[in-house]
């Protein structure tokens, strides 16, 4: 673990939330979706990723996936799963804070967050979309915080977002809210 990380709120957070949880994050319908559209060969990266069932369902696919999270219990759930399936050797584990991550530009057929906002992480994760490849994001809209006021702003998306922030080269496949959770969808493809 990078030393830096070891007081760190969110790991600190996170670390509580995932001991408490169960062993897996159920596979995500963006995943889903994205899975079953034509992608250019290429990995998988799965941001602020928990123990995703998504990861393994793409790896299961026989996608390479990087799985990015500030929780090392989180990364260590998922490395036992992948090791329990035998699909070890196609999941790679990086523990990071995600303000600091930069990644492979571009490098991945599918780039997939689905509990996380940050606008500058959002286009740094754009960035690595091969053309060809799929963008899935879902993140809480500013209508979550009337169930939960202490939500700060900065992690809601506002209004048209994420697909409003997309670079040029994307199209828009679907954004839609998910009223229920307060959340928001988008799954868009990078040109070809």
């Amino acid at each position: 673990m990078d030393p830096e990380l070891a007081e760190h709120p969110d790991r600190l957070r996170w670390n509580a939330k995932y001991g408490d949880a169960p062993a897996l994050s159920p596979v995500h319908p963006l995943v889903e979706r994205a899975l079953a559209l034509p992608m250019p060969d290429g990995g998988v990266l799965d941001l602020a990723s928990g123990p995703s069932g998504s990861a393994l369902l793409a790896a299961a696919a026989g996608r390479r996936v990087t799985a990015v999270d500030i929780s090392e219990i989180a990364l260590g759930r998922l490395g036992a799963e992948a090791r329990r399936r035998g699909l070890e050797s196609l999941i790679t584990p990086v523990q990071v804070d995600l303000g600091r991550w930069r990644p492979e530009t571009p490098g991945y057929a599918l780039v997939l967050c689905t509990g996380f906002w940050d606008r500058a992480v959002f286009g740094r994760a754009a960035a690595a979309v091969l053309p060809g490849g799929l963008l899935g994001w879902e993140a809480f809209t500013e209508d979550a915080r009337r169930d939960r006021p202490q939500m700060p702003a900065a992690w809601c998306l506002a209004p048209g977002e994420p697909a409003s922030l997309l670079p040029d080269g994307f199209t828009v496949l679907d954004q839609a809210d998910v009223p229920s959770a307060g959340k928001r969808r988008l799954l868009a493809r990078f040109g070809g």
